[in-house]
């Protein structure tokens, strides 16, 4: 027996049916906007927006225009042009600086990405239990200044129980954070052990929205986990992990605080970081135009590299269907 249907013929164009059946649903997403869903929206944003004009966005416009000034907090600011620019230029203290915080920088971002791939892989494939991303995070709970004390306690030549346990292994004291060679490689590691499991909860959380079907496939298919780990982790998490990238290496460039509580700069300025250079400018000399024309520099440097970053790993594009 056949079903005759009752609906008349459409006489729609093509295209026009489609549109149709989607318009509905338009005009009921804006029957749902109410008259005052704006202004309260406005309301909600407002905070944000105070925010971002009193603490990011004047201060960049003021310091800007202190960068091109001999301001220095007792006397008027004077107008001075490319003056404080020129010195940077000449300046050998801050290429030095410069220099030791790419260094720190390179030293930070290799090691803490590949641990925390490693980590957040391990926490996906072997266990998920809360329990173990608790313990993974809480050093991240510890501010950096708590965190470079208790180091600098660990890792004194000659009281700390770091070099007591190499002394006891029979091998020589190190003064990890007395030595030239020694001081940036460890406060990278001091820095590292710290952020190593916030990086990789968000490498976590990248991880659980791959499809677990593609991992249930390729093993069907006979893939191991190596295999599957570079065709199927990596590609996916692409998008996660160029983005945790552009916020570890901004993070990265702005170290100060576990640098001024170790080191203070020292030995012999091997740990004198950009941001240390410019907060001694600054607050140490009151040479508040040549430390913002610094600021300055190391803004433009840290757009030039996210935008670099953000192009190369495209960031904002997904692998994902």
């Amino acid at each position: 027996m056949t079903i005759a249907s009752s609906s008349p013929p459409s006489r729609l164009p093509p295209g026009a049916a489609e549109g149709a059946r989607t318009r509905p649903s338009t005009n009921r997403a804006k029957a749902s906007e109410k008259p005052g869903d704006g202004r309260l929206a406005a309301v909600f944003l407002a905070p944000a927006m105070l925010g971002f004009l009193v603490f990011l966005l004047w201060p960049t416009l003021r310091g800007i225009y202190l960068s091109f000034t001999d301001f220095n907090l007792l006397t008027p600011a004077e107008w001075v042009g490319l003056d404080n620019y020129v010195r940077m230029v000449n300046d050998p203290i801050f290429w030095n600086s410069l220099w030791v915080t790419v260094e720190y920088v390179i030293l930070n971002i290799g090691v803490q990405t590949v641990a925390a791939l490693a980590i957040a892989v391990l926490l996906q494939r072997l266990t998920q239990s809360s329990v173990l991303r608790g313990i993974v995070l809480a050093p991240y709970l510890m501010s950096n200044v708590v965190a470079g004390i208790v180091w600098l306690w660990i890792l004194d030549t000659q009281l700390g129980i770091g070099n007591e346990i190499i002394v006891g292994l029979g091998f020589d004291r190190i003064p990890f954070l007395a030595d030239e060679t020694w001081a940036i490689p460890t406060i990278a590691m001091i820095n590292v052990w710290r952020h190593v499991g916030y990086t990789a909860l968000l490498l976590f959380a990248g991880l659980m929205a791959i499809p677990n079907d593609m991992y249930e496939a390729a093993k069907v298919d006979g893939a191991s986990e190596w295999r599957m780990f570079w065709r199927i982790t990596m590609p996916l998490l692409r998008p996660v992990l160029a983005v945790v990238l552009i916020m570890t290496v901004i993070g990265s460039f702005q170290v100060f605080d576990t640098v001024a509580v170790t080191t203070d700069g020292g030995p012999a300025n091997a740990t004198n970081v950009l941001q240390l250079y410019i907060y001694d400018s600054a607050f140490g000399r009151f040479q508040f135009g040549y430390a913002s024309a610094m600021s300055v520099a190391l803004l433009v440097v840290l757009s030039a590299i996210t935008i670099l970053q953000y192009r190369l790993t495209r960031a904002g594009q997904t692998d994902l269907g």
